[in-house]
């Protein structure tokens, strides 16, 4: 491990091995990296028990790039997609769709609480013009892990059809096409599967690919396109991060080395359980629930002692050699550590130490949360879901709590 652990859920702490691929240059039509772009590609879908329905599309850029491909591309420009809200990520979505033009319906839900699958089917019931139900498994904001299965099982019922932003959890947490049936499944190169950033894709489902033609709003982004190409040339439509690629690669070697799913999930478990109970015995206090708590990244409320400042606490804690992120809440004072990547549980033991000694020689001593600004700590239950709440406009969203 070299410079600052990333305690963030990425870019992320990657492995030596990882990095050395990188010193390697490859020709971007040369049959060497096709090939290369053709096993990963293979790996990605067997990762979640797709070689038989679904496809592995990749694209360059972050993994909003394909979350936005993912959308343009599989939604019919009429279509009407539902998004379940819970955090920054699933705002992302309905942003994207905004951009797009394509009509949304959202949910919305403290950011405390998982997506509640039987609202999710009351929205579908009310409202046959959804056809897609956008989902975000992972909501990397806080942290919090939705019922994907629960959600999928609805949406299948309702006849619809599931995007699923996986961003967060592909890799680690189980998702299988077997159980959880999904038009498309979106992830990137960079977090669980402890790569570097630059390379998102979309497992698609093949039939809902070949139906795509036309729909996407941008040639970069368009997944049929980039789809047909490849698959008759085994080359990427435009330039591809080659480097990421390879480095992707051989962070695949070591996933099946190491056990894939199950062993990564239960690495990643025992890492955010030393980080939470070390955090707890500090007198930090996690935002979530042990519950819907997923075992990615920790948010974690920020002390109300007067000598407290995020700017200060995060210089003193990467003086000590980690690097953690702010929150990303819009009433709660928070910050985020992150229990993912090329790490271990002694690492984040290192790492609460760190957080104890930062905040004692910022003279902190008053460690319990700070109350949210122009609100009330207590929070009330969302308002339930009826049907005269869809508005005659192509856009509505249930007033949040």
């Amino acid at each position: 491990m070299n410079g600052h652990v990333l305690l963030t859920p990425g870019p992320l702490t990657t492995s030596a091995a990882t990095r050395a691929a990188m010193l390697h240059d490859w020709g971007s039509w040369d049959s060497a990296f096709n090939a290369l772009t053709k096993s990963v590609c293979r790996d990605l879908v067997a990762i979640v028990g797709g070689e038989h329905s679904h496809v592995c599309v990749p694209l360059q850029g972050s993994g909003t790039f394909s979350v936005e491909a993912a959308l343009g591309t599989l939604v019919p420009r009429p279509g009407r997609v539902l998004v379940a809200n819970n955090g920054a990520y699933c705002q992302r979505i309905v942003r994207a769709l905004g951009y797009l033009g394509r009509s949304v319906v959202v949910l919305e839900h403290r950011e405390d609480e998982a997506a509640d699958p039987a609202r999710v089917d009351a929205a579908l019931a009310a409202d046959p013009a959804i056809s897609h139900v956008a989902q975000v498994h992972c909501e990397t904001g806080t942290g919090i892990l939705n019922p994907l299965s629960e959600i999928a099982a609805v949406v299948a019922a309702r006849g619809r059809r599931l995007i699923i932003d996986a961003m967060s959890s592909y890799g680690a947490i189980p998702i299988d096409v077997h159980d959880i049936p999904f038009d498309a499944l979106v992830a990137a190169s960079g977090k669980c599967l402890e790569g570097v950033p630059g390379m998102g894709f979309v497992i698609a489902r093949r039939g809902a690919l070949e139906l795509a033609e036309g729909n996407s709003h941008s040639l970069a982004m368009d997944l049929h396109d980039q789809w047909l190409y490849m698959r008759r040339t085994g080359q990427w439509r435009f330039t591809p991060p080659t480097h990421v690629v390879a480095a992707l690669r051989q962070a695949l070697d070591q996933y099946w080395q190491e056990g894939g799913q199950p062993a990564r999930l239960a690495r990643y478990r025992e890492n955010c359980r030393v980080l939470v109970s070390g955090m707890r015995a500090l007198g930090l206090r996690p935002f979530l629930a042990d519950a819907v708590q997923a075992p990615i990244i920790v948010t974690l409320h920020a002390p109300a002692d007067t000598a407290y400042d995020f700017g200060d606490f995060y210089r003193r804690v990467r003086d000590k050699g980690f690097i953690i992120y702010p929150g990303k809440l819009t009433a709660v004072d928070t910050f985020r550590v992150g229990c993912i990547g090329a790490i271990d549980s002694e690492v984040l033991r290192r790492a609460v130490a760190a957080v104890g000694e930062a905040l004692s020689d910022m003279g902190v001593t008053h460690l319990a949360a700070r109350a949210p600004d122009g609100e009330k700590a207590e929070r009330q239950a969302p308002a339930a879901f009826t049907p005269d709440r869809v508005a005659a406009t192509n856009d509505w969203h249930e007033p949040r709590a």
